[in-house]
C-alpha cells in the first residue's frame, strides 16, 4: 500500500559489488523522492533484512554468492508481495527476462544503465507496477512468438473489439507513457484513463499491465519492437 506521496520511496540495493552499490546509492541520494534505506550483498542477507525493514522497491542483482537474485525473487514476493523488484544484470537473455517477469519481477535493467534510467524505473514501478524498456519488450515479444508457434488455433482467445480511444490508450501505454502523460495527450482525466486501462484488462483477459503489452504486440496494435 502506497504511503503519503510526500514521503520518499524506500529502496534497498542488493548487489555483491560494493562499488556498484556505492555508485547507485550516491546517484540516488541526489533525488529527494528516493531514500536508500539498506544494502545487501547476497539474497540471504536481503531476506533477513526485509523481515524487519520492508522496502517499496528492491534493486536486485541476478548474480550473487550464497543466494542469487533468481532464487531470492520468489522468496521476496512471499515475504513482501507489495514490494516492487527491479532485476539488475549484465546479461541480455530473453528467456531469462521472461522467466523473471513471470516470477514477479517488475522490471529488468542492464547494470550499464545510467542513474536517470534507474531513477525512472524505481519511480515507474512504484507508481505503475511495471517499467518497460527495450530489454523487457523484446523478451516478451520473443517469448510470445515462440508460444504462438505451439498454440493450437482452437485454444486462441476469441477476438476482442477495442474502440479507437481504447486502442490509442493501449498504444500509448506500450510507449511507456505515464497515466498523466496519456491523460494530457487524449484530453481525459487521469482517473478516466485508469478506468479505461482497467476495462482493457477485463476485455482482453490480461491480469496485469505486462499482459496488456503482450496482447498489444500479439494483435499488432503496436509494431514489433
Amino acid at each position: 500500500m502506497k504511503r503519503d506521496s510526500s514521503e520518499p520511496i524506500q529502496v534497498i540495493i542488493a548487489d555483491d559489488h560494493v562499488l556498484y552499490r556505492a555508485g547507485v546509492k550516491t546517484a540516488l541520494s541526489a533525488k529527494k523522492d528516493i531514500k536508500v534505506i539498506a544494502e545487501a550483498d547476497n539474497g540471504m542477507h536481503l531476506l533477513n533484512l526485509i523481515k524487519s525493514l520492508p522496502a517499496d522497491v528492491i534493486l536486485l542483482d541476478i548474480q550473487m554468492p550464497i543466494m542469487d537474485g533468481i532464487t531470492a525473487l520468489p522468496e521476496i514476493k512471499k515475504l513482501c508481495p507489495q514490494t516492487k523488484i527491479i532485476m539488475l544484470t549484465m546479461m541480455d537473455d530473453h528467456s531469462m527476462i521472461t522467466k523473471l517477469m513471470e516470477l514477479g519481477a517488475n522490471s529488468y535493467l542492464s547494470k550499464t544503465s545510467d542513474s536517470e534510467v534507474i531513477y525512472e524505473a524505481i519511480k515507474t514501478c512504484y507508481e505503475q507496477e511495471y517499467f518497460f524498456n527495450s530489454l523487457t519488450n523484446k523478451a516478451l515479444l520473443t517469448n510470445l512468438k515462440q508460444r504462438n508457434v505451439s498454440t493450437p488455433q482452437q485454444l486462441m482467445p476469441q477476438e476482442v473489439i477495442l474502440n479507437d480511444k481504447e486502442t490509442t490508450i493501449l498504444r500509448l501505454m506500450c510507449e511507456e507513457k505515464s497515466t498523466k502523460e496519456i491523460a494530457d495527450m487524449v484530453d481525459l482525466s487521469p482517473r478516466t484513463v485508469e478506468a479505461i486501462r482497467d476495462k482493457l484488462k477485463v476485455k482482453t483477459g490480461a491480469k496485469s499491465t505486462a499482459g496488456l503489452i503482450m496482447y498489444a504486440v500479439k494483435n499488432k496494435i503496436i509494431e514489433e519492437l
